[in-house]
């Protein structure tokens, strides 16, 4: 979930020592690359009292799934040392100096220890757990929340499926197409599911409860794919929702191959019944 220019040094479980106090000294909210997924664009949006729509704006980049930083590398919620919207900051933000390692098959999670940002004046220790140090920055909720997102990449495959003959077209050739749509920064196309991911407002009323826009959200956005009928859009749109979750690409890539085998199995099974 978040990048820094220097390398992990550690590998932890839930119930391994570890403990960090905040100075608020800012150093760790610079020059990052932060993916952000539609529920941490929600709460953003809370937090400042404005749409999601105007925090894709506000605050984002790449259509809403990357974390604005400003030329001299302050994050753009930065308000002199301090975050201008702690109270809604993404998961990535409330995990740090953790990062976290998620197998989309498996429900196994690991948790790495970042090296502190140059300067930083957190205090680490190992006076508590992981566990504990994840509850009171409300991780788990964060978790739970993205969990509720995950069931749409089933949806957009299944859809894909439909759609697409991947005994004619190569499979690793349409998603690498669509990864590279999905994570350009740049020069990609409209897609109307991708701006839909990031904009729960556009489904819900922005004073709306967050559980209630979120549970409307889901629905709207699995109402979209399912009738979609522009295949690289959607596996352009599977492939940015599987990362903002915090999913490798192949949580959607490896399951379009999938769908692929079973097509072409169904169409060997076809061509044995035909006398």
């Amino acid at each position: 979930m978040i990048v820094t220019t220097r390398l992990p040094v550690k590998r932890m479980r839930s119930d391994s020592e570890f403990s960090y106090r905040c100075n608020s000294c800012g150093r760790c909210c610079r020059d990052k690359v932060i993916t952000l997924a539609p529920y941490d664009v929600l709460t953003i949006a809370r937090a400042a009292g404005i749409t999601t729509a105007d925090a894709v704006a506000r605050f984002t980049i790449r259509r809403g799934s990357i974390l604005r930083f400003d030329a001299d590398g302050a994050c753009a919620a930065l308000d002199g040392p301090r975050c201008g919207l702690h109270r809604g900051r993404p998961l990535a933000c409330r995990l740090y100096p953790l990062g976290i390692e998620r197998d989309f098959d498996t429900p196994a999670q690991y948790f790495i220890e970042l090296e502190p940002a140059p300067g930083s004046e957190g205090v680490y220790g190992n006076d508590g757990t992981v566990a504990g140090f994840l509850d009171a920055q409300g991780v788990p909720e964060y978790l739970a929340m993205n969990d509720r997102y995950r069931p749409l990449l089933a949806i957009f495959r299944q859809r894909i499926g439909e759609l697409v003959d991947f005994e004619t077209i190569e499979p690793r050739e349409f998603w690498r197409v669509a990864a590279r749509e999905a994570l350009s920064e740049s020069g990609y196309d409209a897609n109307e599911l991708i701006d839909a991911l990031f904009d729960a407002d556009r489904f819900a009323d922005a004073h709306e409860d967050v559980e209630d826009a979120v549970s409307r959200h889901v629905e709207a956005l699995a109402a979209m794919a399912r009738g979609c009928r522009d295949a690289r859009a959607l596996g352009a749109a599977a492939v940015m929702l599987a990362v903002s979750l915090g999913y490798s690409p192949s949580a959607a890539c490896l399951a379009g191959e999938e769908i692929g085998e079973k097509n072409r199995a169904a169409a060997k099974r076809n061509d044995h019944s035909i006398p």
